[in-house]
C-alpha cells in the first residue's frame, strides 16, 4: 500500500518544516549518546598520548592514558568502549601467542578500565591482524589464510578477554564457524553473560586504510583479505552471514564500513529483526575530517548528519571515532 496523502494544497508537506519546534515534533528519527560506542587504540609505554597522523583528533593511548579516557566517555554518557592494540612488530609472530597472553595491551587496558569505570562496557576485537607478523586475520601457510586452525586460535584469545573482563567479544575476523566456537567456549568456561557482537558482514572496503595505520597494520600486510571478508557486490550473502552468526550464538550484529553499505544494515533490521550496529570505519571519518580542516563542509554538520544516517537505516547503534565530539555536541 502507497504511503496516504492528500493531493496538494490540502497536504503542504512544509507546514511541518516552518519552525525548529515543529521540526522537532515531525522529526522520525535521533541519535542520542546511548547509541555510540567509542573504538580507541591502545599502544605501549607511560603516559602515551600519540597522535594518528591519517585520522585528524584520533590517538593512540598507553594503558594510564585510556584510562583518563574511558573516565571522560563515561562522563559524557557514552556506554562502551572499544579497543584495538597496537602491538610492536617484535611481539608479531606466525603462530599470534600474544592474542592470548594474559598480560598483552588488550587485557591489561580491560582490566584497568573496568578498575576505573566499572560502569563503562568494554568490548574488544577478536582477530588475529594485531598479533600477526603477516598482518592478516588469521594463519597463514603458502599463502591461504587457514580457516579451522585460526578458530581454534580465536577461541583462546576470547577466553583470555572474558577472563580480563571484556563486556562484549567483537570478532572482527570472518572465519567461517568461529561465532558456535566463542559462544561454546564462553558457556563452558563459566562467561555465559559475555555478549558476542558479531562483524557477521564486514566487506573487502578501501575504507579501513587509516584504521591498517593506527594499529601498524598497513606495512604488515601480503596480500589482501578478499577469501575471508566480503564482495562489495553482495547483499544477500550478508543475510545469510548475519542468520548464521545469530543461529550460533551471536547476541548482536554488526555491518562494517557503514554509510557505504547502509542498505546492508536496512535489510538485516528490517527482514531479520535482529540487533544491528554499524562501524562508521576509518577511512570515513578520515574523509569528513580531511574536507572540514580544508574548509569544503561544515565538520560538525556532516558528523551528526552521517551518525543520524545509521539511525534511519535502523542501527541500534554506531561504533564511531566521533562519539566523544557527538557526546559533547549532544550535550550542548
Amino acid at each position: 500500500m502507497p504511503p496516504l496523502a492528500a493531493p496538494f494544497p490540502a497536504a503542504r508537506f512544509r507546514r511541518a518544516r516552518k519552525s525548529p519546534a515543529i521540526r522537532a515534533l515531525m522529526q522520525e528519527n535521533e541519535v542520542s549518546v546511548s547509541d555510540l560506542i567509542w573504538p580507541v587504540f591502545l599502544t605501549e609505554g607511560e603516559g602515551v598520548e600519540e597522535p594518528v597522523s591519517s585520522m585528524p583528533g584520533v590517538l593512540r593511548y598507553s594503558v594510564d592514558r585510556v584510562v583518563e579516557a574511558a573516565r571522560e566517555a563515561a562522563d559524557l554518557g557514552i556506554p562502551a568502549i572499544c579497543l584495538f592494540p597496537y602491538t610492536p612488530m617484535e611481539k608479531r609472530t606466525s603462530d599470534c601467542a600474544e592474542a592470548w597472553n594474559p598480560e598483552n595491551l588488550t587485557n591489561r587496558a580491560i582490566r584497568a578500565i573496568k578498575a576505573a569505570r566499572p560502569d563503562l562496557a568494554v568490548m574488544t576485537d577478536v582477530a588475529l591482524d594485531p598479533y600477526n607478523v603477516d598482518g592478516h586475520d588469521g594463519f597463514v601457510v603458502d599463502g591461504v589464510i587457514l580457516n579451522d586452525e585460526t578458530v581454534e586460535a580465536l577461541v583462546k584469545q576470547t577466553l583470555s578477554q572474558a577472563e580480563s573482563g571484556a563486556d562484549i567479544i567483537g570478532p572482527s575476523d570472518m572465519m567461517d564457524g568461529r561465532i558456535g566456537a566463542m559462544r561454546n567456549a564462553l558457556e563452558s568456561g563459566g562467561h555465559k553473560d559475555v555478549l558476542i557482537l558479531s562483524y557477521a558482514a564486514k566487506y573487502a572496503s578501501a575504507f579501513y586504510g587509516p584504521f591498517r595505520d593506527a594499529v601498524g597494520a598497513t606495512g604488515a600486510l601480503k596480500g589482501d583479505k578478499k577469501t575471508y571478508q566480503m564482495n562489495p557486490g553482495n547483499s544477500d550473502e550478508a543475510l545469510r552471514l548475519v542468520t548464521r552468526d545469530i543461529q550460533e550464538g551471536a547476541d548482536w550484529v554488526m555491518v562494517k564500513p557503514g554509510l557505504p553499505y547502509l542498505d546492508i544494515c536496512t535489510r538485516a533490521k528490517r527482514e531479520l529483526a535482529v540487533p544491528t550496529y554499524a562501524y562508521q570505519v576509518s577511512g570515513e571519518y578520515a574523509m569528513i575530517k580531511a574536507a572540514a580542516q580544508n574548509g569544503w563542509i561544515d565538520g560538525e554538520r556532516a558528523m551528526a548528519e552521517s551518525l543520524l544516517c545509521f539511525k534511519r537505516a535502523g542501527c541500534d547503534g554506531i561504533l564511531t571515532y566521533f562519539a566523544p565530539e557527538m557526546a559533547r555536541a549532544l550535550g550542548n
